[in-house]
């Protein structure tokens, strides 16, 4: 994708979209994105993926629905999680936060699966990253 260093925190501070990640690297077949995130996104799922968070800022809660019941995992900056294939799931960071996700390239934000889509959440496999995400740009 590039051959420089990009530092998370201009990548974050290109974009003011909420819900609309944008991909700053890839590895093999995987992107790396980055998302500023507030309120709720969708109940979703990815039939055929796992889907890891990484919190960079802030506090992201996943809610998911399990054989169990439905339970939510709170995850502070500095915590990461995965949800596994198949778990319907839904991220809302009442808050706000930033996060880095990792999955496969050309998944949907809004997985195979999901409700109505508000305005607010963009369906989307990732945008590109502008060039100011790079050092001394």
């Amino acid at each position: 994708m590039n051959s420089e260093p990009i530092l998370l925190h201009k990548a974050l501070a290109s974009f003011d979209a909420l819900w609309s990640p944008r991909i700053v690297t890839r590895v093999n077949d995987y992107d790396v994105r980055v998302a500023k995130v507030e309120g709720e996104h969708v109940w979703h799922v990815h039939e055929d993926t796992d889907e890891f968070f990484l919190v960079l800022d802030g506090e992201l809660r996943i809610s998911l629905r399990e054989p169990d019941g439905e339970r939510t995992v709170l995850l502070p900056q500095g915590a990461v999680f995965t949800v596994p294939a198949g778990t319907e799931h839904k991220p809302h960071a009442p808050s706000g936060a930033a996060i880095l996700m990792f999955e496969p390239t050309g998944t949907p934000t809004v997985g195979d699966r999901h409700d109505e889509l508000p305005p607010h959440v963009d369906a989307t496999t990732g945008h590109p990253l502008d060039i100011r995400g790079r050092p001394g740009r």
